[in-house]
């Protein structure tokens, strides 16, 4: 065969639902000497990097760690570990990431019952607690904190002591809201959660953060039958990445992507987790003022400051506006999902990729575009 051509992909500027724009000194990092899985010094640096999470999280949970694997690999572990066959579950669906959850929960061998709402709206209180009255034997419920599929902000504290005063665990997908949205683990005792790492926190995908309560941990410790996936089990994984009982051997760490995944959290910590959160929310304010500007209008009424996503005005071909931008630009924007394709736009403003310069750039070019 012929030998391809030396690598050497184009600078984008990534505005879509991810990945989000790496910072050099995340790249560098990578690029460090590989350590083995069980080296002292790698093992420190993994230490640091779930003390690190634990922070973005803000959680005091042992078990806080990277899951090997991008977001779904974090949902899949977390459904796979809490759920047995013949166990009942509330699923909170609307939008994509709600739907595949219920695929992963049904492959688990759960009856779920799902809370459906439209796409782009969030889930009220009474409409949870509605659904956990008429479910009383649910061992958990699920919801989306950050709907990547419409843009939806799902608020959290209200329905988490819906769901706790019926005595289920509370899960949550949050990749497109860690480090870039409030997100408080303990204090909204929210039992387990899984995020991405390519969003907010600006490291290449591979990684998906996951922590687990100790109710969490209760469930998987008494559970009758083995959890169905072996790579994601963590009874064996707690082992490794806690040092309970000695750091014991399970799968090779993606060594580099932990090294990633540190420098990413160091310049969250750097930037201070709540500076971090007030940028989203300012850019998003000016961005959304543009793009209102421009005579698009919101999906969602409560919106995500790290995703973006506006109706297509009528007449105009989407993906040619799409194409345009990639094209004249180097600028790449998302398509809209489901009921939404075709139809929508979903501009991301996520970690690195969340500056004036960004949004000046792409309502520009989104204008020229458009004409």
């Amino acid at each position: 065969m012929t030998i391809p051509a030396e690598l050497d992909p184009a600078e984008r500027i990534l505005m879509g639902p991810g990945p989000s724009t790496v910072p050099t000194r995340i790249l560098r990092a990578m690029g460090s000497p590989t350590l083995g899985h069980l080296d002292p010094q790698y093992i420190g640096y993994m230490d640091e990097t779930c003390a690190m999470l634990r922070e973005v999280f803000q959680t005091k949970n042992l078990l806080t760690f990277p899951v090997s694997g991008t977001g779904m690999a974090g949902m899949e572990a977390i459904a796979s570990n809490l759920i047995e066959p013949g166990d009942e579950a509330i699923v909170c669906i609307n939008g994509v990431f709600g739907i595949r959850m219920q695929d992963i929960i049904e492959r688990c061998g759960a009856t779920v019952h799902p809370l459906q709402i439209p796409w782009g709206e969030t889930f009220t209180d009474e409409a949870v607690a509605a659904k956990v009255a008429e479910h009383p034997n649910a061992k958990l419920l699920t919801i989306v904190h950050a709907e990547t599929s419409t843009g939806a902000h799902q608020p959290l504290a209200g329905i988490s002591k819906i769901v706790h005063a019926a005595g289920m665990l509370f899960v949550v997908d949050a990749v497109t809201s860690l480090g870039g949205h409030e997100l408080k683990v303990d204090e909204w005792q929210i039992d387990a959660i899984f995020s991405g790492t390519q969003k907010c926190l600006s490291c290449p995908p591979g990684l998906s953060p996951v922590s687990f309560s100790d109710a969490a941990l209760e469930v998987m410790d008494t559970r009758k039958t083995k959890v169905q996936s072996w790579y994601l089990d963590v009874s064996m994984l707690r082992n490794y990445y806690t040092g309970s009982g000695g750091r014991a051997y399970h799968h090779t760490a993606p060594i580099n992507m932990i090294y990633a995944l540190r420098e990413a959290l160091r310049i969250v910590l750097e930037e201070g987790l709540e500076n971090r959160i007030e940028r989203h929310r300012v850019m998003h304010l000016e961005l959304r003022a543009g793009l209102e500007g421009l005579g698009l209008s919101y999906i969602p009424q409560n919106s995500l400051y790290t995703l973006n996503c506006v109706t297509v005005p009528e007449g105009i071909d989407e993906a040619a506006v799409r194409r345009k931008l990639l094209e004249n630009y180097s600028i790449e924007i998302g398509a809209g999902l489901g009921v939404f394709a075709g139809k929508a736009w979903r501009i991301g403003l996520m970690g690195h990729s969340a500056t004036r310069r960004n949004i000046q750039t792409i309502l520009a070019a989104l204008k020229d575009c458009m004409g």
